[in-house]
């Protein structure tokens, strides 16, 4: 038996199992921990058999996907590798052990580097190199050769040819073994391309919800991976933008001492974030991070413009004008100062949303959604917030003040106080 060119390279490592060697291409089994790939499908449970079966099932399932690539599972199961069956009744008459007998062979085919390392000192320039004992991988191409293997060298008894004390079977080993909080898994990775990872992960999350039912006792299927972290990320971020709203809102009912004027401040936080998704669709943005962050820039720079107008309109409002002049006139004043502050923070964005430059376009969506969203605020700044003030504010009456507080000590009369 001619062995391959990966398996001449590939003996690294022994695992001594009661009487019987393992030797395989490359390390026999490997204890890896849980990667960052875009989309992983895990397949937990103690059927080893079965759940490789149902991974290679999704595997062809969601090979299908457009725009889900390198499609595979992880785990390689079915590994040639060569079984070295000890005599321990003829090892233990040739006075060897099995520890010996497993020890030359690491040795013979891996090297001593790591079992016994040594160090040679070169004296001319300093420079201490590793030296290490090993044969030659060339040598060793087939089965007899290894056969030839010299056994029992350093115990100081006659040395023996390891096909005096054992001999060699063909087999196969796992070479990945993967475990998720103990448990045994099969990872069926996947990679996106021209297509956002939300989309794929979607369709992948309807394959893995379409199986579940049919999974035997035990097993379990879980989406993990990048999509994982943007899902918790997603959320983070949502709650800190509704947090934010609500943050806004409170904050401003405490400075107005009422409850309507902050409601009809934040009307136009609507705008903010329907400019938001209509440039993120008109630019082909997918909805992330950055375009997050962007939206919560969106929600301060909004309110202070809305807080303008409403500021002037109550101002006019108390010299006695009605809710329907107070709110035009609003919007008429504070014309330039809402575009002011709009135009300025769109410029400045501008250059990012272009992303132009090495990794501009990771916060290119930051930019768009900033321009996409204070367009559109601005406009329901100064059209849709005086609308709504127009409306509750119609009723508007100005309070009454006790005949002794109208005046002050000094005969000064004071205006009457507004309410909502």
């Amino acid at each position: 038996m001619r062995l391959g060119a990966h398996s001449q390279a590939g003996f690294r490592r022994s695992v001594v199992e009661g009487n019987r060697a393992r030797f395989g291409a490359d390390t026999p089994v490997r204890v890896v921990r849980n990667q960052q790939i875009a989309i992983d499908v895990q397949v937990v449970g103690g059927d080893q058999e079965n759940n490789y079966q149902i991974a290679q099932q999704l595997r062809q399932q969601i090979a299908l996907i457009p725009g889900a690539v390198d499609v595979n599972v992880h785990q390689i199961v079915n590994n040639p590798s060569l079984l070295v069956d000890i005599d321990r009744t003829r090892a233990d008459q040739l006075n060897l052990t099995e520890k010996q007998i497993a020890d030359d062979l690491l040795v013979s085919l891996s090297g001593s580097a790591q079992t016994a390392p040594n160090f040679w000192l070169n004296p001319q320039n300093g420079v201490s190199y590793s030296i290490a004992v090993q044969t030659p991988q060339y040598v060793i191409d087939s089965a007899a050769d290894i056969y030839r293997t010299p056994i029992g060298v350093t115990n100081g008894a006659q040395p023996q040819l390891l096909s005096n004390v054992a001999s060699i079977h063909n087999t196969a080993t796992p070479v990945v073994v993967s475990h998720y909080n103990v448990q045994r898994i099969f990872d069926v990775y996947a990679n996106t391309q021209n297509r956002d990872l939300g989309g794929v992960a979607q369709q992948v999350q309807k394959i893995v919800d379409q199986m579940k039912p049919h999974l035997p006792r035990g097993t379990t299927l879980a989406v993990r991976g990048q999509i994982q972290s943007m899902n918790s990320s997603y959320f983070g971020l949502g709650v800190g933008i509704a947090f934010a709203v609500l943050l806004v809102y409170f904050l401003l009912v405490v400075n107005f001492q009422s409850w309507l004027d902050p409601f009809i401040i934040i009307t136009a936080l609507p705008g903010a974030l329907t400019g938001i998704v209509w440039m993120l669709f008109l630019t082909g943005t997918t909805i992330s991070v950055p375009a997050l962050m962007g939206t919560i820039m969106c929600i301060g720079v909004a309110t202070a413009n809305s807080i303008l107008v409403v500021t002037f309109a109550n101002d006019v409002l108390r010299e006695g004008k009605d809710a329907f002049s107070a709110a035009k006139e609003a919007g008429f004043t504070r014309l330039r100062p809402v575009i002011m502050t709009a135009l300025a923070m769109i410029l400045g964005m501008l250059p990012m949303s272009l992303g132009l430059g090495s990794g501009g376009e990771q916060n290119a969506p930051l930019g768009r959604a900033v321009i996409g969203g204070l367009t559109i605020a601005s406009l329901f700044t100064l059209f849709f917030v005086p609308v709504a003030y127009r409306l509750l504010k119609r009723n508007f009456k100005p309070r009454v003040l006790h005949p002794r507080l109208r005046s002050g000590p000094e005969g000064e009369s004071h205006a009457p106080a507004p309410t909502t």
